[in-house]
């Protein structure tokens, strides 16, 4: 029938088709997606809503019409708002005294990583369960690719979908939003359109017209930097990037061009990738009190790197890339990396690269925070091998599998290293 259009029920998940409409035949809810493409579009990406916070609200009832505030105390930053503390202004990546300051009232909870890292593979197998195609993006989202699945699960993939975010909110306890494209790009963008509890779909016929009037700091990769250099050229708007041939773009922008000129389309060709893991392993902490002393410093990150080479040794994998992180009092984040001649699980060598470029940024400047993080991850296989120009470096290594081997039968307490001790309060 002309007019038509493919109809899903989120509630009862009856599908139809029908003209526009707002209410289910079946079950009369209210929560329906009706789209041109609803029943051909498989790429979708699941964004939980305000994980942290909820997981909090679910294992304490009495939250949960309260602001709740995930984050490390009034010298930290918050790491996850409800949506109750969002209606006050609060959000994540803001210092905690401000949101404070914009909500008294907020419940103030410490991050509890292992609770939320436990529930976030949970979540994970529920995905794995109805598509292998995912690729996660953090530990409360992923994409997933559903193309030739109708068969398997007697139904297209958007019901699919609807299903698997309804069994999450039964048998986890926390909500999600789906968005549902013909691409990744388009996924992403469209998973934040209608948060929480939301299903957005973004067909190709509509991409471009959706698309136009949106910021191109929208684009996946448009950070300040380039975000800066494209408004310097007049482009602010994504529509703007349709004036310039490919050519042009990548003569300015270089390979970004080419995807400045794609994504403006709405066109994007990376698949689901179902192998890509975790892109870096890293710990942080902020200080009580802002700290300059360099000693210091160095007592602090020490334990800091025992922690990414325990995570590193639990998942069996190495890192290449050594990065140190720094927040200065006035909150801007300085970063230095330095690569590896072979990836690396040891603390002690992780320790060994980071310090001298921890010594060449502590020249008196007063920090809040420090980090370390290993990225370009591999198989354990090749890390740490045995260096002639270091030949104390086997030795090392040897010393610090014997501590774990120590430490995993008595606990992470019974052995630690001199530099560790005396480290400011975290």
């Amino acid at each position: 029938m002309e007019g038509t259009r493919p109809h899903l029920c989120r509630d009862c998940l009856a599908d139809w088709r029908a003209p526009p409409a707002r209410t289910c035949p079946d079950c009369g809810s209210t929560r329906i997606v009706g789209h041109e493409e609803l029943d051909r579009l498989a790429i979708a990406h699941i964004d939980c809503d305000a994980f942290y916070a909820s997981i909090e609200k679910r294992d304490d009832p009495g939250l949960v019409d309260r602001p709740v505030l995930i984050g490390g105390g009034r010298r930290g930053v918050v790491s996850a708002a409800c949506y109750v503390a969002r209606m006050y202004g609060c959000r994540s990546a803001m210092p905690m005294f401000k949101a404070l300051a914009a909500c008294p009232e907020a419940v103030v909870i410490k991050p509890n990583m292992a609770k939320y890292s436990a529930v976030g593979r949970e979540i994970r197998q529920l995905m794995l369960d109805i598509t292998p195609a995912v690729e996660p993006l953090s530990i409360d989202e992923a994409f997933l690719d559903l193309a030739g699945t109708t068969r398997i699960h007697g139904g297209f993939p958007a019901k699919t979908l609807a299903r698997l975010v309804r069994r999450i909110e039964t048998e986890i306890g926390v909500t999600a939003s789906i968005g549902l494209a013909p691409n990744k790009f388009l996924a992403k963008l469209a998973s934040d359109l209608d948060k929480p509890r939301g299903f957005a779909v973004i067909g190709a016929a509509e991409a471009e017209e959706f698309l136009a009037p949106r910021p191109v700091t929208a684009i996946f990769g448009v950070g300040k930097t380039l975000g800066a250099k494209l408004a310097r050229d007049g482009i602010t708007r994504i529509g703007d990037l349709r004036r310039f041939e490919r050519e042009m773009l990548m003569a300015r922008y270089g390979a970004m061009g080419a995807r400045l000129h794609a994504f403006a389309r709405g066109l994007d060709d990376r698949p689901v990738d179902a192998s890509s893991g975790a892109k870096s392993v890293s710990n942080e902490t902020t200080f009580d009190q802002d700290i300059s002393d360099v000693e210091a410093l160095k007592r602090i990150l020490w334990p800091l790197c025992e922690k990414v080479s325990a995570r590193l040794k639990k998942a069996d994998i190495a890192g290449r890339t050594v990065t140190l992180k720094l927040k200065n009092r006035d909150f801007k984040s300085i970063t230095r990396s330095h690569s590896l001649p072979a990836p690396t699980q040891l603390a002690e060598t992780l320790y060994r690269t980071v310090v001298p470029m921890l010594e060449k940024e502590a020249v008196g400047t007063r920090f809040r925070l420090i980090g370390v993080g290993a990225s370009e991850l591999t198989d354990s296989a090749d890390a740490d091998p045995f260096d002639l120009a270091d030949p104390d470096s086997g030795k090392r290594a040897k010393i610090e599998r014997a501590i774990d081997t120590v430490r995993a039968k008595l606990g992470d307490g019974a052995l630690s290293k001199g530099r560790g001790w005396g480290g400011t309060k975290r």
